[in-house]
C-alpha cells in the first residue's frame, strides 16, 4: 500500500510538472518580443530546460528544487508583465469610454454608435451622454451565441425612463490585424475593454451584420431599484478604473461572465460562481434557477421567446430600435426594477 501510494504520488508530480511546462511553453511562444522564429527558440528552449533538469541532476530531489526555482523566475517574470494600453487598436475599440459621476447624474464620454454596412465596413462614431440614476428603469441580460449552448458573450443593458438604453459589453480590446482565440487569451494577449455603446450598435452588429448572424436573446432581470443604481454604478466605476489602470484580459478569470458576476457580488448579491459561469452559454439559465428572470414559464419557453434577431432585422436602424426589440417579450410589463 505504501509504495502503492508513493508510486501514485511520483505520478501526480509528473503530471503537475508536464502540465506546468505544458503552461510556461505557450506564455514563453506568446511572450512579447519580436518575431516568430524566437518565440518558438523560447517556447522549446522551456521545454528542453525541463527535461535537461531531470535527465542531467541524478538527485531527484535537487532535480525538483532547481526545476522549482527556473519555474518561480520565469512565473514571476510572467506575473510582472503589464498591458501599455498603447498598441494600434482596431477602431471600433480604440477609444474607450469613461464617465463622471455629479450627484445622482452619470455622463458616460465615448459611447459608441457605429454605423455599418457590414461586419467590416463601418463609421465609428462616439457621442456623451448624460443619464439620471432616479430615471434607471430596467436591467437586462442580453446572451449572444454564435457555437452551440455551451458558450455565449454576454452584454447588460441599462433603460432609462424615455426610452433611452445603455450597453455595456465587457470584450477584448484587440490591436489592428489581431483575431481573437479563445487559448490565446489564458496567455495576455489581449487587453480588456468596456464598450458602452448604443444597442443598434452592440446588438444590431451580431444580429444583422454578422455572417452568419449571431443569435441574441434579451431576459429583464429582476432587481430591486437600488441594486440596479449599484450595479449601473459598479460598471461606470470599472470603467474609469481601465481608464486609469489597463487590465489584461483572461478567457477563464476575467471575460464577459465572470466579471459581471464580480459587479454583482460587489454590492452583496448572492450569486456563486459555478460551472454555468465558466460555460457562459448556460449564465441565462443559472439566472432563472436564481429568481432573476421572469419564472412564470419554463426555461426552455423563456429562452424561446426572448430571441430577438427578427425583431432586430425588422427595427434597423430605427431610433426606437431598442423598444421594438423587446415588443412582447416575457417580463417586460413587469416594471422593469422593483421599487
Amino acid at each position: 500500500m505504501i509504495r502503492l501510494a508513493a508510486a501514485a504520488g511520483k505520478s501526480l508530480l509528473a503530471v503537475a510538472i508536464a502540465l506546468a511546462t505544458c503552461w510556461a511553453a505557450l506564455a514563453a511562444y506568446w511572450a512579447p518580443v519580436s518575431g516568430q522564429a524566437w518565440r518558438l527558440a523560447l517556447a522549446v528552449g522551456v521545454v528542453l530546460a525541463t527535461v535537461l533538469v531531470f535527465v542531467l541532476i541524478r538527485r531527484k530531489r535537487l532535480a525538483l528544487l532547481v526545476w522549482l526555482t527556473g519555474f518561480a523566475a520565469f512565473a514571476a517574470w510572467w506575473a510582472a508583465l503589464e498591458p501599455s494600453g498603447q498598441r494600434d487598436w482596431q477602431p471600433d475599440v480604440a477609444v474607450p469610454p469613461y464617465a463622471q459621476v455629479d450627484g445622482g447624474r452619470v455622463t458616460v464620454h465615448n459611447v459608441r454608435s457605429c454605423l455599418y454596412r457590414t461586419e467590416t465596413d463601418y463609421d465609428v462614431r462616439h457621442q456623451d451622454r448624460t443619464y439620471d440614476l432616479a430615471a434607471l428603469e430596467s436591467v437586462d441580460l442580453i446572451a449572444v451565441y454564435w457555437m452551440g449552448d455551451a458558450i455565449a458573450h454576454v452584454m447588460t443593458s441599462f433603460g432609462f425612463a424615455g426610452g433611452d438604453t445603455l450597453c455595456i459589453s465587457i470584450e477584448t480590446r484587440k490591436a489592428r490585424g489581431q483575431e481573437y482565440s479563445s487559448l490565446k487569451g489564458f496567455f495576455k494577449q489581449y487587453e480588456l475593454i468596456y464598450v458602452a455603446a448604443d444597442e443598434r450598435d452592440l446588438i444590431g452588429l451580431r444580429a444583422r451584420y454578422r455572417q452568419p448572424p449571431e443569435d441574441v436573446y434579451v431576459y429583464r432581470l429582476r432587481l430591486p431599484v437600488e441594486d440596479a443604481r449599484k450595479l449601473f454604478l459598479e460598471y461606470i466605476r470599472e470603467m474609469n478604473s481601465l481608464r486609469a489602470r489597463p487590465q489584461f484580459y483572461n478567457t477563464l478569470t476575467t471575460n464577459c461572465t465572470t466579471n459581471v458576476v464580480r459587479h454583482f457580488r460587489a454590492f452583496g448579491g448572492k450569486v456563486r460562481y459555478t460551472w454555468k459561469i465558466l460555460l457562459s452559454g448556460y449564465a441565462p439559465q443559472y439566472a432563472y434557477e436564481l429568481g432573476a428572470l421572469d419564472d412564470s414559464m419554463p426555461f426552455a419557453q423563456l429562452r424561446a421567446r426572448s430571441l430577438v434577431n427578427a425583431k432586430a432585422l425588422a427595427a434597423g436602424d430605427a431610433p426606437d430600435f431598442s423598444r421594438r426589440i423587446r415588443q412582447g417579450l416575457p417580463g417586460i410589463g413587469q416594471g422593469g426594477v422593483a421599487p
